[in-house]
């Protein structure tokens, strides 16, 4: 392909060569984004019972105190009523422990019939209290008008991640309803070869992108080694753990697929500008130089990046003192492909 001096001041070019640069040499693992154990919670129905209403969907942002399902249980009843009775008796008991201090300070009744009194007003005490509890752990009210359905609520903000249940199922008290995890504490989870855990060390810088991010253009993230799995699993795999360097990341979920660079040490490497790089028919390629306006598109192919700079692999018959265009390049792709159109 041939420009014109006026074509090329145009399309802002600009030349250099090959150079070497230090580069982190990385080992190349897949993982996942996932939620520490303390920021992930299943919830359950602390008495079981019959799921009346729910909204939730898969995905659905929560916030703490949040009404998640409606429980129906006529259990919900008896625990009320139990409740309202011994309220009632305690009230009783402590009229009939202050009639007998009176009695017994007065005189007029021994102690052992104040003692008597004491310890049933105490022991109605004991029993509200834990009948309390209990109609607290249920989400119901305590104390107000009896109903037969109580209210399961978040007991923190996140996102569901798993809902097990539909309107009118019937729950037990060990059977897990919803899984709520708090995105904001991510880590990155690792897979790495048992041949390679030797070269992984704690702090050790991760670059990961995410599986979905555009091949083309992908954003790359960071994070660091923070642990390195002692237990070798049975396809003889260790995970290792990372830290995100940015924790508050809206585009980052619990589950998703990551590709990742493990930075383990530098070497030298043979490096262009990232701008001179284009992508074209699923081949990476760059413009080398063949005389003043004349170019030619050579296949490379492209290794590690960092700083701007992507390490290329040269085809053969290719020397390093080739001239290539390291800013501009799509700018030629684009009259390349206008050029063939017209043909």
């Amino acid at each position: 392909m041939t420009l014109t001096p006026a074509e090329q001041q145009a399309a802002g070019l600009k030349t250099g060569r090959v150079q070497d640069r230090p580069m982190s040499s990385g080992l190349a693992v897949n993982g996942t984004l996932d939620a520490p154990p303390e920021s992930s919670v299943s919830i359950t129905a602390p008495l079981g019972g019959y799921v009346q209403s729910t909204e939730l969907l898969q995905g659905t942002r929560v916030r703490q105190g949040q009404v998640l399902a409606v429980l129906r249980n006529p259990e919900f009843v008896t625990l009320q009523k139990e409740y309202l009775e011994l309220r009632s008796r305690l009230k009783f008991a402590k009229a009939e422990l202050a009639r007998q201090r009176e009695l017994y300070e007065q005189e007029v009744a021994p102690l052992k019939n104040y003692q008597r009194a004491q310890a049933e007003a105490e022991a109605l005490q004991v029993q509200l209290s834990a009948q309390a509890a209990q109609l607290r752990i249920a989400g119901l009210t305590v104390g107000g008008a009896i109903v037969p359905t109580a209210a399961l609520r978040a007991p923190r903000s996140g996102f569901v991640r798993a809902v097990n249940v539909t309107v009118g199922q019937s729950v037990t008290a060990t059977e897990p309803l919803f899984e709520i995890v708090d995105p904001e504490h991510l880590h990155v989870e690792l897979v790495v070869f048992e041949k390679d855990v030797a070269r992984v060390q704690k702090g050790q810088l991760i670059r990961f992108t995410l599986a979905s991010d555009s091949v083309s253009t992908p954003r790359e993230r960071t994070a660091r080694v923070y642990l390195v799995g002692k237990a070798i699993r049975e396809d003889r795999t260790v995970l290792v753990h990372g830290h995100l360097d940015q924790e508050n990341d809206p585009a980052l979920l619990p589950g998703l697929y990551v590709r990742a660079t493990i930075e383990t040490g530098r070497s030298n490497a043979t490096t262009l500008p990232d701008g001179a790089l284009v992508r074209f028919v699923g081949q990476y390629y760059a413009f080398a130089v063949e005389a003043p306006g004349r170019y030619r598109m050579v296949p490379v192919t492209p290794g590690r990046s960092e700083d701007g700079y992507t390490e290329v692999q040269l085809p053969a018959g290719v020397p390093v003192s080739t001239t290539f265009v390291t800013d501009g390049a799509y700018s030629l792709l684009g009259k390349l492909k206008n050029a063939e159109e017209e043909e």
